[in-house]
């Protein structure tokens, strides 16, 4: 099985962003304990990290014949992204949303993601550990899918 990850902008810099709400650890850190759990899976991974809509955009666009599931943090691109959520709702793998943050939790602006509508489901708000539970839960949503 093979799962992209994709990340938004501003998560190249985790570790140094405002970490009394993303915490210390980078998004190296975060990449190294995901591919940590996905070699105990079977899983290969990619990754792919962005500041800029169109480039993310754009890597989305070639991902329907290379892998079986996406998991994306749209980092701000979650809260008005017309054409990130577009780009998600033409895809034809299933795909999990993930957040360091509870983002119900925080400013008001933060509580409308414009693309959980067009994803099979979110995680938010436990750190890290998202991304692993994200792992987790697409694993399991590809291999339904893949049952006769």
């Amino acid at each position: 099985m093979k799962v992209a990850v994709v990340n938004g902008p501003n998560l190249d810099i985790l570790g140094k962003r405002e970490t009394g709400v993303y915490g210390t650890v980078t998004l190296a850190g975060i990449e190294a304990m995901v591919r940590q759990n996905a070699g105990t899976l079977g899983v290969e991974l990619q990754f792919f990290q962005s500041n800029s809509e169109g480039g993310i955009i754009d890597y989305l666009h070639g991902l329907d014949e290379t892998v079986d599931g996406l998991i994306i943090n749209p980092a701000a691109y979650t809260h008005y992204s017309i054409a990130l959520r577009d780009a998600l709702a033409a895809l034809s793998i299933p795909v999990v949303e993930v957040h360091l943050s509870n983002i119900y939790a925080r400013e008001p602006f933060r509580h409308t993601s414009v693309t959980a509508a067009v994803v099979s489901g979110q995680i938010t708000g436990f750190g890290p550990f998202g991304y692993v539970l994200a792992l987790q839960g697409l694993i399991a949503l590809v291999k339904s899918l893949t049952v006769t």
